[in-house]
């Protein structure tokens, strides 16, 4: 039977129709999650420029304080012992290596109240600078971007943000691309545009020029998060501690070297720490073990510039030296390491690379540091961008948003969900999805449809707010 020119208007007509109301409803999707991702992106953009920046320009905890090289470095004690005057009734608790000679060690020290960093000329041993850890503007910035500076809560918040800016990232995608072939028009704006077209058309292309990064944004940044990172992803990508082979373990893990941000590489932050006191271990230093011999070691093994040294922490605590990129160390992942001594007997005990790393936590390695932007002045640069795009992003929407309300109104007006949603199996699956790979988001979407039905669809007042 032959197919008439009526059959095929109706089958393109039902085509269209069908994806209108596909569109229409990933539009009031893109909105919803919208309203709540955009002042979350907003801050996480800002903050992380002002990260960038601060760290290139100045450092952090006094690291790029200069010195004029005159003569012999002091022994690392001798220093250590400056420090600790500066600081009444002080405990030595770290010792951060500097990067070249033209710069000055840093050094923990803490007592009653509180952590603190005092920078010493290591020529002379002289305290040049001392202040309270953590408490500079990098150190505000890095807590508001992490966890808004109100601990766990905020974690959450920001976690549910994440885990939305990909249900974001998805339906702009899909409302941005192009209908009838040519891709590349995706990456194109119509600069002819005039007053909200040319923000959507702005909006759509700079969204695909950056997905894929964004992407890696979120992801990167969500595997440092309470519940998806540390819960589902960190716990089964961590360094076993079996690759330490029979040596005792201590009862404390990796993070408890964490002191506010994070600052123990991940992929080992959930492995316990190796416990002094045995004769295992492998050969490491003959003689005395203090922090001058220590610090001999760390050269002989390898150490260059730049490392940080913990000292022990309690009776079976071990002496820890490490470099990663992730604290500035160095500029390349792949060379992070961590080493623990004994504090008694000297021994190796574990020497933890990049290579024993699980592939999971060797993609984090690299990808913390193409987060952070530790890789050089192309990765500032490069994030730089990335970051500004992401801030006009926010800003279009809003203004997009601004220029399509009902006039004179400040309800949100949100596109209306259509009647009859195809595809509606096929919905529910990705949901499904989403939540059992995103709890929080999960859970943020099945407490928005809940209240939708439940209050936003049945109170008048609410339902033109919001609809």
């Amino acid at each position: 039977m032959a197919i008439t020119d009526n059959q095929f208007s109706a089958a393109e007509a039902e085509d269209s129709s069908r994806f209108t109301k596909l569109y229409r409803a990933a539009w009031r999707w893109h909105f919803y999650a919208g309203i709540f991702v955009v002042p979350f992106f907003m801050i996480l953009a800002v903050t992380g420029l002002m990260m960038l920046w601060i760290a290139w320009i100045d450092g952090r905890d006094g690291e790029k304080t200069a010195v004029v090289p005159n003569g012999a470095i002091q022994a690392v004690s001798v220093q250590a012992d400056a420090a600790l005057a500066a600081v009444p009734d002080g405990r030595l608790v770290q010792y951060v290596a500097p990067r070249n000679e033209a710069l000055a060690s840093i050094f923990r020290v803490d007592n009653a109240d509180g952590a603190q960093m005092v920078v010493v000329d290591p020529y002379n041993a002289t305290v040049l600078e001392q202040f309270d850890r953590r408490n500079g503007l990098y150190d505000w910035a890095d807590t508001m971007h992490g966890e808004l500076r109100i601990g766990v809560t905020g974690d959450r918040m920001v976690e549910i943000a994440a885990s939305l800016g990909i249900v974001l990232l998805a339906t702009g995608l899909f409302l941005a691309w192009p209908r009838n072939g040519g891709v590349s028009r995706a990456f194109i704006p119509d600069l002819r545009a005039k007053g909200r077209a040319l923000f959507k058309t702005l909006h759509a292309s700079i969204g695909a020029w950056i997905a894929i990064f964004l992407l890696f944004f979120l992801i990167s940044g969500l595997s440092w998060s309470g519940v998806w990172g540390e819960k589902m992803v960190q716990a089964w990508s961590s360094f076993p501690p079996g690759k330490y082979g029979d040596i005792p373990l201590s009862d404390d893990i990796h993070a408890s070297m964490n002191h506010g941000p994070k600052e123990v590489p991940w992929a080992i932050e959930q492995t316990p720490m190796p416990a002094s006191g045995s004769q295992k271990g492998m050969d490491g230093i003959d003689g005395a073990v203090d922090i001058d011999s220590v610090d001999d070691l760390a050269r002989q093994i390898g150490y260059e510039g730049r490392y940080q040294l913990n000292l022990p922490s309690g009776e079976d605590g071990v002496w820890t030296l490490s470099r990663d990129s992730m604290s500035t160390d160095s500029v390349d992942p792949t060379s992070d390491r961590v080493v623990h001594v004994d504090q008694y007997s000297g021994k190796i005990l574990a020497d933890i690379r990049f290579a024993d790393y699980s592939w999971m936590g060797k993609a984090m390695a690299v990808g913390i540091a193409l987060h952070m932007g530790t890789l050089g002045l192309w990765s500032v640069l490069a994030n730089t961008l990335f970051c500004l795009s992401v801030i006009f992003l926010c800003v279009s929407g809003v203004v997009m948003w601004w220029k399509r309300r009902p006039s004179g109104q400040l309800r949100l007006a949100a596109p209306p969900l259509p009647a009859d949603m195809p595809l509606w199996q096929g919905a529910v699956v990705v949901g499904l999805i989403v939540s059992l790979a995103f709890p929080m988001a999960g859970l943020t979407i099945a407490t928005a449809l809940l209240l939708d039905w439940l209050i936003l669809s049945r109170v008048p007042a609410l339902k033109h707010a919001f609809g």
